[in-house]
């Protein structure tokens, strides 16, 4: 299966609203990256066992582990859970800088080096989610 059909079908199997609200950050993040690589993540393993939240993953960074290993990932993903979305800007240098430079604009969020959290997208403001976005793509670039 295409990955923008399983996107697709995962979308459908959300309750609403969180289904509304996946479908709205998923065009959102089009809008920003219109060409860019598609990813979805099922959230298990090689043993089929649940070991993440399911993630729709945007973009391609490369991660080299310390024991010398490669991986290709997702630079933006954002991930439905039991208490309400969650964004994902990976490759951002200073784990400090989304909380010291979003965080007081952003509403109804929490951030880590990484991460926004938020119960609905009701609760934040979209612009600066859309900048924090831009940023960790602009960061991580400069690696």
């Amino acid at each position: 299966m295409r990955v923008h059909e399983q996107i697709k079908n995962f979308i459908a199997t959300l309750p609403e609203p969180k289904r509304s609200e996946i479908k709205e950050l998923h065009q959102l993040m089009l809008q920003l990256m219109p060409k860019t690589k598609l990813w979805f993540d099922d959230g298990k393993n090689s043993e089929n066992k649940t070991t993440n939240n399911p993630s729709i993953g945007y973009g391609l960074r490369t991660i080299k582990y310390a024991n010398g290993k490669i991986r290709e990932f997702f630079q933006i993903g954002i991930s439905p859970n039991q208490t309400g979305i969650s964004v994902y800007i990976l490759g951002i240098k200073d784990k400090t800088y989304l909380a010291k430079n979003f965080g007081k604009n952003l509403g109804k969020a929490a951030l880590t080096g990484y991460c926004i959290r938020f119960k609905t997208i009701k609760d934040i403001h979209l612009e600066t989610l859309k900048a924090a976005v831009q940023f960790g793509l602009s960061d991580s670039l400069q690696e």
